[in-house]
């Protein structure tokens, strides 16, 4: 049985020292590119890999990451592509730092994060928590460092990452009232409006919608608000609700994925869009621009959204500075084909 190759062989055979090996494994320390290249070419030649549970042990760090996204809040992981170019950008940050992550779904009311002691996680980053919510403290329990993505925490000393969400509903909303649309519905989710202020950018997208409303002088109706699933089916099934209210000439939708269900529901009812509705997406993802016609939405960079998160976490891990514990990434708005005047026939002068 073959001996397993140790950093003492790769030292030998590259005729240096052990410390000089594990400053190019750790690339630190002050090793030249010629010295450098040759360990490099000596690891690869011996098929030496480092002893993780021996350094880890060593050095008391796990060079493991959690990302944590409660599955019980409207818009699961498996429903919306926003979570995999969100994760993409964690992994892409953390691999190049050399940390490795895994995902958990949680449920936030019962989760206990015993899994984060188990497996001596280094940091957590949680997606899309609120205020409130009992998982938030059970994180910072943990005594690691955690950001939070898309939770809202009045907290100034917890590490976030948000986007300018009322912004953007704002922009979208003003933009279809120039267009001569008085009568805007709102896809907000499987939710209950009487506790949209605990989902944060629910909330936040919400209040942007009525900032628009409010400064044109347009009254805000309670009945324009279509609460499905954010799912394609959840979009889709809103066609039909959609079609059934008076006067309404445009929806504006908290996300892409529902109002790429919400354009196959209009096609099936045989509506056409812009003609007949304008509608408006929230998340630019990556398949906005291949929908048929192609999706006006409010953009934001999903990948970078993930990569601050993890820079954010991991420069607490390595006890760097943070310059800001409170990242506000900025919103545009992407016009492309789903949106254009009110039907002159079904304006309204509300």
């Amino acid at each position: 049985m073959n001996r397993e190759v140790s950093i003492i062989d790769v030292a030998r055979a590259a005729n240096v020292s052990i410390a000089t090996v594990s400053n190019v494994i750790n690339n630190k320390g002050r090793v030249s590119d010629k010295t450098r290249q040759k360990v490099r070419k000596v690891i690869e030649e011996l098929g030496y890999t480092p002893n993780l549970p021996a350094r880890n042990l060593k050095t008391r760090k796990s060079d493991l990451i959690a990302i944590v996204v409660p599955t019980m809040q409207p818009g699961r992981l498996q429903d919306n592509p926003f979570y995999w170019d969100l994760l993409a950008g964690v992994e892409e940050g953390a691999r190049d730092r050399k940390f490795n992550v895994i995902l958990k779904g949680i449920d936030e009311q019962t989760e206990t994060f015993a899994f984060a002691k188990e497996r001596r996680l280094d940091g957590i980053i949680v997606i899309g928590t609120n205020e409130g919510s009992e998982a938030v403290d059970r994180v910072l329990n943990l005594g690691i460092p955690a950001v939070f993505i898309d939770s809202y925490l009045r907290d100034p000393s917890l590490y976030q990452v948000c986007l300018d969400d009322r912004r953007g509903s704002y922009l979208a909303t003003r933009y279809l009232i120039g267009l001569g649309h008085r009568s805007i519905a709102l896809l907000v989710g499987d939710i209950a409006m009487d506790r949209i202020s605990y989902y944060g950018v629910l909330h936040e997208r919400w209040l942007g919608y009525r900032d628009a409303l409010e400064e044109a002088g347009i009254p805000y109706d309670p009945d324009l608000m279509i609460k499905l699933p954010t799912s394609l089916e959840g979009g889709c099934k809103a066609a039909e609700r959609l079609v059934g209210m008076p006067g309404v000439t445009a929806i504006l939708s908290f996300s892409d994925i529902s109002a790429m269900g919400l354009l196959r529901g209009l096609k099936d009812k045989r509506k056409d869009v812009p003609g007949d509705y304008s509608v408006v997406g929230f998340d630019n993802l990556s398949v906005s621009h291949y929908t048929a016609p192609s999706l006006t939405t409010v953009s934001q960079n999903i990948l970078e959204k993930g990569r601050t998160a993890v820079h954010m976490l991991l420069d607490q891990i390595d006890r760097n500075p943070v310059r800001e514990r409170r990242k506000v990434l900025p919103v545009d708005l992407v016009i492309r084909e789903t949106t254009g005047p009110a039907p002159e026939g079904r304006r309204t002068d509300r």
